[in-house]
């Protein structure tokens, strides 16, 4: 399994000279199973750059897309995502948010007048939609299981094991603040454990966080590497940068947590990097 990032900044995307390192695009990353798996996790504005990519160089055309939550920065780079408007494709979108919102209206809802030139019926891709519930799926020989997200407004992370591999992705996943959507820490950590690699919302600095941040929904880089600890993981990827977050500054969390004496390989997630299992 192949885990390449093409969006991890939060909350909206930040182009610019001090976010040239580690990316500025939002949340979407691109999941290769050995045996031609394609699987896209949400569709931030990191999106326009895999489609392209997908478009002109990649001979596969079914995708499945998971979309973790309906926040904005999750679904800005749908629009702009070249196979939904190419016949040749066929993408399954899957996503849990309960009985109160329909997966459909909220893809859709971005090509409503006035906030979209063209009308969602003009796309020409064979788009199904599926409203799952939490539960255990496979999609080709990956399998997904499913935990609800500590966010508002809920969501939902993902565990993708192929063989004896395991991919962790937890992202608007709040650890110190329990919200009405989520569970308790320990789920997560039982959630997580023992997984190969796992990637974690880690927005804020812990100053931060207790200063502005507490109940926003995102966790700290002192809390997603507890997680890890705890949970037995072997590889940990801080994600979810936020807006504010400068190159540098990564650079210095990145020196912080490299230490080998924390028994975990930590890392920056960073944009166009792809990760081996």
């Amino acid at each position: 399994m192949q885990i390449t990032c093409w969006g991890c900044r939060g909350s909206l995307p930040t182009p610019g000279p001090w976010t040239v390192k580690y990316g500025g695009n939002t949340t979407c990353f691109q999941i290769d199973g050995h045996d031609g798996t394609l699987i896209i996790i949400d569709a931030g504005t990191g999106l326009r750059g895999l489609g392209n990519h997908l478009f002109k160089e990649d001979p596969r055309k079914q995708i499945t897309m998971l979309v973790t939550h309906a926040h904005w920065d999750h679904l800005l780079g749908f629009p702009f995502f070249m196979p939904a408007y190419s016949k040749k494709y066929s993408i399954d979108i899957k996503g849990c948010f309960g009985t109160s919102y329909d997966l459909k209206d909220i893809i859709s809802h971005q090509f409503k007048a006035p906030y979209f030139p063209v009308k969602f019926r003009q796309l020409t891709a064979n788009i199904s939609f599926e409203q799952s519930s939490h539960k255990t799926f496979r999609v080709g020989g990956i399998k997904i299981e499913s935990i609800p997200l500590n966010h508002p407004g809920g969501g939902v992370g993902y565990k993708f094991t192929e063989g004896r591999k395991s991919f962790v992705f937890l992202t608007d996943n709040e650890l110190s603040f329990q919200h009405k959507e989520g569970l308790k820490r320990d789920k997560y950590v039982e959630f997580a454990k023992g997984a190969t690699l796992l990637m974690h919302d880690a927005q804020y600095t812990t100053e931060e966080y207790e200063r502005l941040n507490k109940s926003w929904g995102h966790s700290t880089f002192d809390d997603a590497f507890d997680l890890a600890r705890d949970a037995g993981v072997k590889r940990l990827g801080f994600c979810h940068h936020d807006q504010e977050r400068k190159d540098e500054e990564l650079d210095h969390i990145q020196k912080s947590y490299g230490n080998k004496l924390l028994k975990i390989d930590c890392f920056v997630v960073r944009e166009k990097s792809t990760y081996t299992l």
